[in-house]
């Protein structure tokens, strides 16, 4: 009978065991399940952010390829050939981490190494007092849509890949089952590119509005008087919308600010002066029953409450319901693209759900002009020959330092019906700035 007993006991600690190491090893298998999901996850963000840098770099050498098009100064072609080399270098890198190993892409990387070093090459040439060939010209234009060609498909692969119709672990499989009008993998763009007929030329070779000026001390703040935390806060309440509002934090830097959250929106007071630096709303916007135009009257009109006036719209982008118009400041009909003033206005109400004046805050001042010493009519014969002006008008915009040069604005024609800004420095008719104007039915932009 004592026998049975131990047999009895020692079959319930053979079970017990055993149910313990089948746990263990279940939460060890479930352990090393969650790393390699993780492992998985990690791998896809990788190849996903890749993609991303990609699809911008090649939207950018596209760009300014087409900006090369038209330009007609030695110093924008360097500069633009110093911005080809770094795109194309970046998408050079950003191809490389991607699982593509198992395709021909010796085109498109030869079509990315070539890219920069013809533009550097012409870019020397000019230089050296000689002008660009037809020839060479024309190789710029075929380089340009071969780039379009490259960016439009990164940009329709990024979209489906954002949707979940395909994944990036998928992609060397997925190449291989490709159909002819309809590209389902990351490398589809770069497989059309690579096996095309080759007649790509044998090469021998946000904005002037950058967030640089937010380095600038702000002249509107200038020898302005700091205000305290409860005067901001009587400040902030008028913009609340009824809300109770709580400081949130005191930011330091060029524009030391205190900053107030309320249920949907944050208010930021300067301390110096106590003006208004920006608004930001997070409320979901409804179905849009106003345009773009009536959005811009709301945004002048909220502005103007605040005692900004003598400003003008520019460009503006309609986003998840919101139109975010561009504002510069104008001085005796002269553009300050420099003073800027973001505004969002809500399209299903008008409401104006957010604003930024740091731009304006750092900027904005009385400026002495000086009268230009080239007329609007002259500047307009200084453009591309592949170009045709329309009009003009005198205007400031910043420089890649912190300084502003005087300029007018050109507003032309491409050869493929762009819309094309070029700005020459109104006193001496150098070629400062090309920008494509972009428009559409999300908003007039510039690139």
């Amino acid at each position: 009978m004592a026998n049975v007993t131990l047999s009895r006991r020692a079959l319930a600690r053979l079970i017990t065991f055993a149910l313990a190491i089948i746990l263990t090893l279940s939460v060890i298998a479930v352990q090393n399940h969650g790393r390699a999901v993780k492992a998985e996850r990690a791998v896809e963000n990788n190849y996903m952010h890749a993609v991303e840098e990609l699809s911008l770099n090649l939207d950018n050498i596209k760009n300014n390829l087409q900006k090369g098009m038209y330009t007609n100064s030695i110093s924008m072609l360097s500069d633009l050939s110093e911005k080809l080399c770094s795109d194309a270098a970046t998408a050079k890198d950003s191809l490389s981490r991607l699982p593509v190993d198992e395709l021909d892409l010796t085109e498109t990387y030869r079509f990315l190494s070539q890219v920069g070093n013809y533009s550097k090459a012409l870019a020397e040439k000019c230089t050296e007092g000689n002008g660009l060939t037809s020839e060479e010209r024309g190789n710029i234009t075929k380089l340009h849509a071969y780039a379009q060609e490259l960016s439009s498909n990164m940009w329709k692969i990024e979209q489906r890949i954002e949707n979940g119709e395909i994944t990036l672990s998928d992609t060397v499989y997925a190449a291989t089952q490709l159909e002819a009008d309809d590209p389902v993998t990351v490398t589809s763009g770069f497989t059309d590119f690579a096996v095309s007929d080759n007649s790509y030329p044998t090469l021998i070779y946000d904005g002037p509005y950058s967030d640089h000026i937010m380095e600038k001390s702000p002249l509107m703040l200038k020898n302005e008087k700091n205000i305290d935390r409860n005067e901001a806060a009587r400040l902030a309440k008028k913009l609340s919308a009824g809300e109770e509002l709580t400081l949130l934090t005191e930011e330091d830097g060029k524009m030391p600010s205190y900053v107030f959250g309320a249920d949907d929106r944050t208010i930021a007071i300067t301390k110096a002066g106590g003006m208004y630096s920006y608004m930001l709303g997070n409320r979901a916007v409804g179905k849009p029953d106003i345009t773009a135009r009536e959005a811009m009257t709301k945004a002048r009109e909220f502005l103007a409450a605040l005692g900004i006036r003598n400003i003008t719209d520019s460009y503006y982008e309609i986003r998840n319901g919101i139109c975010v118009i561009n504002f510069a400041a104008e001085q005796n009909g002269v553009t300050m693209y420099t003073d800027l003033i973001k505004v969002g206005v809500a399209l299903d109400n008008g409401e104006v759900l957010s604003f930024d004046m740091r731009g304006y805050l750092t900027n904005h001042t009385i400026r002495e002009l000086p009268p230009p010493k080239i007329s609007g009519d002259y500047a307009m014969t200084l453009v591309s020959g592949n170009l045709t002006p329309h009009s003009g008008k005198l205007c400031v915009i910043p420089s890649r330092g912190q300084n502003e040069i005087f300029c007018y604005e050109v507003r032309c024609t491409g050869a493929e019906g762009e819309n094309i800004l070029v700005y020459l420095n109104a006193e001496t008719g150098r070629e400062e700035q090309i920008l494509i104007l972009k428009i559409g039915s999300s908003g007039v932009l510039t690139v």
